[in-house]
């Protein structure tokens, strides 16, 4: 590995590995791009290097996606690929000489997949997203002699039970190592650089993902366009390369909610076109394909060609309807990817905080009213979750965000 310059904090960590302070369990904490992953990475490259080669190790994440794009490959750039070879198909690397297990953690089911087998050491990235149940039987299968955890994290809510029966857990102070990383840590970020990060993240995910805080959501979800929603008001409107409708379908009680959005080809900006409303009560399947019809037409005759309309993907045999009713002018009905909703109020505050999303204010008020309107839910402890009791539209939040959620990776670059 060549001479790498590392950051005053990421020396500290390499200074504790060199003095042999590290414990069973390690846990590195705090900002995104604070260059805790990077100096993490190098820290289990050279820990395993100076492991036994017969003793079998893991590489883990939420999944093995997640864990190629954050670690695998990043991994191998760092060593190079003589010294970091990995097959995500067959779920298995060799980092120098030493056998490693990758696993993906994605959800309860998944400590399965572990059982049975003694491990020498394991690196987790992003811990808060597994599993508790993955974890723990984690943690058993550390039984090798001195075996060790590596991990990093952003922090979550102060309830999570990594910070309640791991971090904050008195009876394993002998057992645990923290380090917390500041995003002001990471000197080799161009300062311009992160102060755009520190504006595009708001509320809650500027406390948690800017300050490293364990904190609690509460309160207005979109506070920065409460604030201020003029602000998003566009004042020109750009040409777009690809143009979405996002439709949710409305229940008893409920409403049919659509939303057009566009972006440019750069992926910089995203603006919301167009809105509306439709009753779902006494309205048959016939007369909701109208509607939606007229107003696609009325997107195509102002904007051009609609790249494809995104439906709510629980509803099959409406979206089959719809299918029929669109094709005679040429709009491709898909199905909703539904990312986790957090993932997308996530990436929605991030283009708000950064100034690069956008409204037509005469054509979006029920979206203007459903930003104003949503709320954390405040009896939910453990978790975020988006209020959905009927007080607020998240109708129309929904299909806002069906609108684009396919192009969150390109909207919101790396934070890691």
């Amino acid at each position: 590995m060549d001479k790498i310059a590392f950051t005053a904090k990421q020396n500290e960590l390499i200074h504790v590995f060199k003095n042999n302070k590290l414990k069973r369990l390690n846990v590195l904490e705090g900002s995104v791009r604070s260059g805790k992953t990077w100096i993490s990475l190098i820290l289990w490259a050279i820990w395993v290097a100076s492991r036994p080669k017969d003793y079998l190790y893991m590489m883990c994440a939420k999944s093995l996606q997640t864990l190629k794009r954050n670690c695998l490959f990043p991994l191998q750039e760092l060593i190079g690929k003589k010294n970091f070879k990995f097959s995500l198909s067959k779920k298995e690397g060799v980092l120098f000489g030493r056998k490693i297990m990758l696993e993906g953690a994605n959800d309860q089911r998944s400590e399965g997949k572990i059982r049975g087998i003694t491990l020498g050491g394991a690196y987790c990235d992003e811990l808060t997203l597994f599993p508790k149940d993955f974890f723990i039987m984690l943690l058993s299968r550390l039984s090798a002699p001195g075996a060790k955890l590596i991990a990093t994290t952003n922090p979550d809510v102060p309830t999570h039970w990594l910070m309640t029966e791991y971090l904050k857990n008195e009876k394993l102070s002998d057992d645990l190592f923290r380090m917390f990383f500041h995003i002001d840590d990471n000197t080799t970020l161009p300062a311009d650089y992160v102060q755009s990060l520190k504006k595009e993240y708001t509320g809650v995910y500027y406390d948690r993902f800017i300050l490293g805080k364990w904190v609690v959501a509460n309160g207005a979800i979109y506070k920065v366009f409460s604030d201020s929603p003029t602000v998003f008001f566009a004042k020109d409107i750009p040409h777009f390369d690809y143009i979405n409708i996002g439709l949710d379908f409305g229940g008893n009680g409920s409403q049919h909610a659509l939303v057009c959005s566009g972006t440019t080809h750069d992926m910089r900006k995203l603006y919301a076109l167009k809105t509306e409303r439709i009753p779902a009560a006494d309205m048959t399947p016939q007369t909701l394909y109208k509607r939606v019809y007229d107003f696609c037409v009325e997107i195509k005759d102002k904007y051009g060609t609609i790249s494809a309309l995104y439906a709510d993907s629980a509803e099959q045999t409406l979206i089959a309807g719809l299918r029929q009713a669109l094709r005679p002018i040429g709009v491709i009905v898909k199905n909703s990817l539904k990312r986790e909703i957090n993932d997308r109020i996530r990436a929605t505050t991030m283009l708000m905080g950064g100034g690069r999303f956008f409204m037509l204010s005469g054509e979006c008020q029920t979206l203007i009213d459903a930003f104003q309107g949503a709320v954390w839910d405040d009896k939910i402890i453990g978790k975020e979750v988006r209020l959905d009791d009927g007080t607020s539209d998240i109708d129309t939040l929904d299909a806002f965000e069906y609108s684009f959620e396919r192009y969150i990776p390109q909207l919101i670059r790396s934070d890691k």
